[in-house]
């Protein structure tokens, strides 16, 4: 039996199917951020079946909507996941869950774990209003191209067929 096995339910060990399942990515997915480092299980069973805890899922689903909601390549979802913030956050909430602590020191977990959020928070603050930033720019180039198109349209040897840059009609 391995350690996650003896600390956990068996409800709370998921296999790599039922890992896969429950995140919305395939199993193909799992095993290839194993092999880049985003994901490790947390125990194996004697076959050598991949055993994931519900703070594994947690980690998966986070990589899934880097991607998917942020738009966020693997090398940047790495950047994300390898900061501090977010390793002392798994920590915390792995020693808080599992770990026989007293008051005491569980509310010192918490005190830390607010504090890496709070740094983790600053950091997705910053992200997000670069992100804004740079669409605010497009936006403005995107208004400039249809002001330029305009300005076209009104001479006598503008083609009918240009495209108009948001809408992609003729104008």
């Amino acid at each position: 039996m391995t350690a996650a096995e003896a600390v956990l339910s068996t409800d709370d060990v998921l296999p790599i199917g039922e890992l896969a399942q429950r995140t919305g990515v395939t199993t193909r997915t799992l095993r290839y951020w194993e092999e880049l480092g985003l994901i490790r299980p947390s125990g194996h069973r004697g076959g050598g079946e991949r055993l994931y805890l519900p703070a594994d899922m947690a980690r998966v689903t986070r990589i899934r909507d880097l991607q998917e909601l942020l738009g966020f390549s693997l090398a940047e979802v790495r950047v994300v996941l390898d900061t501090p913030d977010a390793d002392a956050l798994d920590r915390v909430r792995s020693e808080y869950r599992w770990g026989d602590a007293s008051p005491a020191e569980r509310r010192r977990l918490l005190v830390e774990a607010a504090e890496a959020n709070d740094q983790l928070l600053a950091r997705l603050d910053d992200t997000l209003a670069r992100i804004s930033a740079f669409r605010d720019e497009q936006a403005a180039k995107s208004r400039r191209l249809a002001e330029l198109f305009d300005e076209l349209d009104g001479t006598d040897d503008a083609p009918n067929d240009r495209r108009g840059p948001e809408e992609g009609t003729k104008r």
